[in-house]
């Protein structure tokens, strides 16, 4: 990043909510690194950020110039079908209060992050920021993808009506180290690097995979993600809504292989297409992006990937503890 971020950084007193989380912390550490001195990072034992007195009492003790809305209730595909009202209310009752309460009390710019979930189910690849209406989420998790959408209307709305500063970023898939393992909520990098780690020191002789693995997929780096969202945070200040993304498309059946060969495991896939496939396709158009704020991905997906497994066979106890 250019010296002019950090002159804008060191000025700059900023809360980042999710800011304890696996993009949160990156972004924080990325700020800091920027030379901003002043971030709050609210912890959810301190900070119901679906209550609007919270909030306010937050906004009044911090005083930001700048609000980055990263929390959020998420998770793969079994955690949406397990959770769609409280996914749905969550993530849609922050937003809509975080962004009412920084208008109400002053503050001067909200940077939104949505989610690639946002998109119709079915649309032709690469998705364009345009194209975010032409139809319904994925079924499973639409009503996480629609509370986030929600937020784009209230930005646009806010900036039409009281001249609000909002803006609103879709990031890709993400991965990388300090990511959530978790099988019962984690997404698929994270969780199929756990499952052949932990068939290879069983001696297991194959792993089931959901699906059929023809589905295709798109994954950001979270370096790279949290430097997209940084420099938009700074540069960008207009309506439409920008894609943070790498610009291609992976099968999971393509993907599976490659962290098979990370991980070292040596036995079959199992295809288990009694389980969902997901969105049959992702990829997003990352033009914008690129002619907005001059982002582009810079990490590779191999050598993304080796980090990830090698953080998480160094932090696999502490992690599955």
């Amino acid at each position: 990043m250019t010296s002019r971020s950090s002159s804008f950084w060191k000025n700059q007193n900023v809360i980042v909510t999710g800011g304890a989380g696996f993009l949160g912390k990156v972004v924080v550490a990325q700020l800091k690194a920027l030379g901003c001195k002043k971030i709050f990072v609210p912890r959810s034992k301190d900070y119901d950020l679906r209550r609007s007195d919270v909030i306010r009492r937050m906004i009044h003790k911090i005083k930001p110039d700048m609000i980055i809305h990263l929390a959020a209730s998420v998770g793969g595909i079994g955690a949406n079908r397990e959770n769609p009202g409280k996914f749905f209310y969550d993530n849609l009752i922050m937003g809509v209060e975080l962004i009412e309460q920084s208008r109400l009390l002053g503050v001067k710019k909200f940077v939104a992050i949505g989610t690639i979930c946002a998109y119709p189910k079915f649309l032709p690849i690469p998705f364009k920021e345009e194209n975010i209406w032409d139809g319904y989420p994925e079924e499973t998790n639409a009503p996480y993808g629609l509370a986030k959408k929600m937020l784009l209307v209230q930005a646009q709305a806010y900036r039409q009506q009281y001249g609000f500063n909002a803006i609103y970023l879709l990031p890709v898939n993400l991965y990388g180290p300090d990511d959530n393992f978790s099988p019962k909520s984690s997404h698929v990098i994270p969780a199929l690097i756990k499952k052949c780690v932990d068939a290879k020191r069983a001696g297991e002789k194959s792993i089931s995979v959901w699906g059929t693995g023809k589905a295709t997929r798109e994954f950001l780096y979270v370096d790279d993600a949290a430097r997209g969202i940084i420099m938009a945070a700074e540069k960008y200040d207009s309506p439409q809504p920008v894609n943070i993304g790498a610009g291609f498309e992976i099968s999971i059946k393509d993907i599976v292989q490659l962290i098979i060969k990370a991980t070292g495991f040596k036995g079959k896939v199992v295809w288990d297409t009694t389980k969902p496939d997901g969105q049959p396709r992702r990829c997003l158009d990352t033009t914008r992006a690129f002619k907005e704020f001059g982002f582009k991905a810079k990490v590779p997906l191999a050598q993304g990937l080796k980090k990830t497994v090698a953080w998480y066979l160094n932090h696999e106890q502490k992690v599955n503890s």
